[in-house]
């Protein structure tokens, strides 16, 4: 394994320890997989000594974890949480989160905010539904874009280039070639629709609805995904949480393209 090529840095004063601690983020970041410490050591140059302190206090913080049965390291809950901190994941947040609670108190369902990251879904934020039970994912929990619901509803609507691209960076992450026909198909139902709903392809009983959510360019940005719970002895509310989801997402797109059109006319 070589040594991992680091940026040039022009900054008049450094920082070593700071270094040190992104060099090994951002390596965890790119390898995508738990990483032990010869591991991190091999990839960054730099003996196990150099790095050992560093990986305590990133762990001790939250920022890495490590898995005890094998003793490897991957990046830990606090890091993304931070990133829920970014403008533009706010300016989503602040329009998306009550729209997500009123669908959970009408629909009695979970709704789940997804966005894309290097190829993969990202939960970034949920509201539990249902008064006796309630089926969600975890803050952070991803799928390789293209086998997912919701990544499938948010590239559909992409220009051309950058659903291209967005498939490559996908493509990465398969362990087996891609069905690009299957593909292709579905996203044409997307397209053709404006929403998805089918059988999960992961839990028995589970049907997920999804509809995108728009930029002002007109181009997805978001989705979010239901995992409706189907009940015996209970009306099939499924039609219902669609209409009721498709209203909510039109709303959000609304508030996100008039807000930043309105920083545009004041910039």
């Amino acid at each position: 394994m070589t040594e991992r090529t680091k940026p040039e840095r022009t900054a008049s004063y450094s920082a070593p320890a700071l270094i040190k601690g992104l060099d090994i983020l951002e390596l965890l970041a790119e390898r995508r997989n738990e990483l032990t410490m010869k591991e991190i050591s091999e990839g960054l140059g730099r003996t196990k000594n150099e790095l050992f302190r560093m990986i305590v206090a990133l762990q001790e913080r939250g920022y890495i974890q490590r898995n005890p049965d094998t003793e490897a390291f991957s990046l830990g809950e606090r890091l993304f949480k931070l990133g829920l901190h970014a403008p533009s994941s706010q300016d989503l947040l602040t329009a998306a989160m009550p729209e997500l609670e009123a669908f959970a108190a009408e629909c009695g369902q979970s709704p789940h905010l997804v966005v894309l990251a290097s190829g993969r879904t990202v939960v970034t934020a949920v509201v539990p539904g249902g008064e006796d039970m309630s089926f969600t994912l975890h803050l952070g929990y991803g799928r390789v874009a293209t086998d997912a619901t919701s990544g499938i509803a948010i590239m559909a609507f992409m220009p051309e280039t950058m659903l291209d691209c967005a498939i490559k960076v996908a493509e990465a992450h398969l362990d087996a070639p891609m069905d690009r026909a299957l593909l292709d198909e579905r996203l044409k139902i997307v397209r053709d629709q404006g929403y998805w709903m089918r059988d999960s392809s992961d839990f028995i009983g589970i049907t997920d609805i999804c509809c995108p959510i728009f930029g002002p360019q007109g181009t997805a940005i978001a989705s979010i995904v239901i995992p409706f719970v189907n009940r015996h002895n209970r009306p099939d509310g499924r039609q219902h949480a669609l209409e009721v989801l498709r209203r909510a997402c039109n709303r959000i797109s609304d508030k996100l393209s008039h807000r930043i059109n309105r920083t545009a006319a004041t910039g």
